[in-house]
């Protein structure tokens, strides 16, 4: 993305946006894909312990998730299982299937981290989830910076026209995450 096309976003949205995108080998036995991982970065009123509190997984936001995204992703339902400590899982149920997330670090006000260790669901047409994390930075002006990271492996061809249309909904998709945790934490 060029510094123009973050200004543009920076501009539309009214508020500082920090997006970065890298391909990350895949490591194993076996494994020769990439993982493609997509970060988007919005800085939140708040301490780190307060930002902390509003984290959110997809499936445990209330309001339903705008048309777009309905039409793009699949529609959450709900979760089942206590996702607190490492080691805990989740089954994240959808409309049409189900995600298995297992929490794989936590660092208490700075870093919530999962793996999708299970995937019977359909996501852009042959997308692997792989997993995600929030990471929180404490800004000079104590407001809290949060990194929301997707990672994820694609078989759609050919890469030079999908992975462009993977980040920007994956980038819908954080904006519409960060922006409930903003309107959580306005609300308290």
């Amino acid at each position: 993305m060029t510094r123009e096309m973050k200004a543009g976003a920076t501009q539309r949205f009214g508020e500082p946006l920090n997006i970065h995108e890298v391909d990350v080998p895949e490591v194993g036995p076996g494994m020769n894909r990439l993982f493609s991982s997509v970060v988007t970065r919005m800085s939140l009123a708040g301490s780190p312990t307060r930002v902390w509190e509003a984290l959110a997984l997809y499936e445990e936001i209330d309001e339903r998730p705008p048309l777009h995204l309905r039409l793009l992703l699949p529609v959450p339902l709900r979760n089942k299982g206590q996702i607190s400590e490492i080691g805990d899982e989740a089954k994240c149920l959808y409309e049409g299937g189900h995600l298995l997330k297992r929490i794989t670090q936590i660092q208490q006000g700075h870093l919530y981290e999962f793996e999708v260790a299970e995937q019977e669901l359909s996501v852009g047409g042959g997308m692997r989830l792989a997993g995600g994390s929030y990471t929180l930075r404490e800004l000079p002006d104590g407001r809290t910076e949060v990194a929301l990271q997707t990672r994820y492996v694609s078989t759609k061809w050919p890469r030079w026209f999908w992975k462009p249309l993977e980040r920007l909904v994956c980038h819908w998709f954080h904006r519409y995450l960060l922006g409930s945790m903003r309107r959580k934490i306005e609300s308290q």
